[in-house]
């Protein structure tokens, strides 16, 4: 499955998730709430697949999965450009000092893994959006 096939069906998940919490009359605050990482591992389960093995996608003491992918993450299934004889396929758009960029074999990727931008309270209140999609969107190329 390509990246954008992906926030794609992301998308559709977080929006069920959000029509069901606005059903329930939940506001701004109390919708990032619910995305705690320990609320979500518990209430929504089939959400992350790391949920099933209480595992953390970044090691941080207080993770909030309304951001699970990054809007900062570019990707692009064709590649951005050739470095040698390898592909760069993704990138930080803000050049995170925390994020690193990995060789795979002949793919270069983003390993984001040592950062937590979008997974802090503060930063999902800046960015909040009912739309997950929307906010995605700055992924698109």
């Amino acid at each position: 499955m390509g990246y954008e096939t992906w926030v794609q069906e992301h998308a559709e998940a977080h929006k069920k998730i959000i029509d069901k919490l606005l059903q329930q009359g939940l506001n701004k605050q109390q919708i990032i709430d619910y995305f705690d990482f320990e609320n979500m591992k518990e209430k929504e389960v089939d959400f992350c697949p790391l949920y099933a093995k209480n595992k953390k996608c970044h090691d941080m003491e207080s993770l909030n999965c309304y951001l699970c992918s990054c809007p900062n993450f570019r990707f692009n299934d064709e590649g951005f450009k050739k470095t040698e004889d390898k592909t760069q396929f993704s990138y930080c758009a803000i050049e995170s000092k925390d994020g690193k960029q990995g060789i795979y074999g002949e793919a270069i990727h983003q390993d984001c893994s040592g950062c937590s931008v979008p997974h802090h309270r503060a930063y999902v209140e800046k960015h909040f959006d009912l739309d997950w999609a929307k906010i995605m969107k700055v992924c698109q190329i």
